[in-house]
């Protein structure tokens, strides 16, 4: 099969699939929709995707899907060669699986989306940012980290559900957590900070699916050093001329 990723690496599930099929030697043309840009926008993207996100494929020129999810599970289940631990066979173990990946969008990412628009991304969409929407953002994202914590971080298992393998859903919600680079230190270290258990997974998933998962997190590290200079010039009333 041809497959085509359109995907923007400062997505967060847009790394995720690429992440994914470079580990699991899925081959793929990666083009770049730039979000910034507003690529996602055009004509030509809209017959792709038609609700105007990121990410989409497109198989043999002519079979299209979008939402990373259902993405993730037809990749699974459609190329030869992907370990079972990402997405089992076992359908008592799918079904796990999906409930994390279905509780995910409502909860963490829901939360950290709406921190990073009204605190950091927002003006690049056009958007203001708005404190009152972004402190009840945290409270969404730090309550959904505890839920990680308590419930879905299960035993001394490494990964989600008690695996002692990654599947699907850790490499969609680490790479989710991994957009939080973004923030300033001191929100980062107040979000994060009290999550240990969430920090050794993340680093677990991390660990896991190297060295890809740092190339692919590579132009969000970049953006990250960026801003981080950009608020020191801000602070000590200086000029950004990058």
């Amino acid at each position: 099969m041809m497959l085509k990723l359109f995907v923007d690496r400062m997505s967060q599930p847009s790394r995720a699939l690429l992440i994914f099929c470079k580990v699991n030697g899925i081959d793929f043309e990666e083009v770049t929709i730039e979000l910034f840009k507003r690529h996602h926008l055009s004509p030509e993207y809209e017959a792709i995707n038609p609700m105007k996100q990121v990410p989409a494929i497109e198989v043999d020129g002519e079979f299209k899907l979008f939402e990373s999810h259902a993405i993730l599970r037809f990749l699974a289940c459609a190329f030869p060669g992907v370990a079972d631990h990402w997405y089992p066979a076992d359908l008592f173990k799918r079904a796990q699986i999906d409930s994390v990946l279905d509780w995910h969008h409502s909860n963490l990412r829901r939360g950290s989306v709406g921190v990073l628009l009204n605190t950091t991304f927002g003006p690049a969409f056009g958007l203001p940012l708005n404190p009152q929407a972004a402190a009840e953002a945290e409270k969404t994202l730090s309550s959904s980290l505890a839920r990680i914590e308590s419930f879905w971080l299960k035993g001394d298992g490494k990964f989600l559900l008690g695996s002692s393998e990654p599947s699907i859903a850790d490499l969609s919600l680490v790479c989710e957590i991994m957009e939080l680079e973004a923030l300033d230190e001191k929100l980062h270290e107040r979000i994060l900070g009290p999550h240990e258990k969430v920090r050794k997974w993340v680093d677990n998933t991390r660990n896991a699916t190297q060295p890809h998962f740092d190339e692919i997190h590579a132009v969000l590290f970049q953006a990250k050093e960026r801003l981080k200079k950009s608020r020191s010039n801000e602070g000590s009333g200086g000029t950004n001329t990058n």
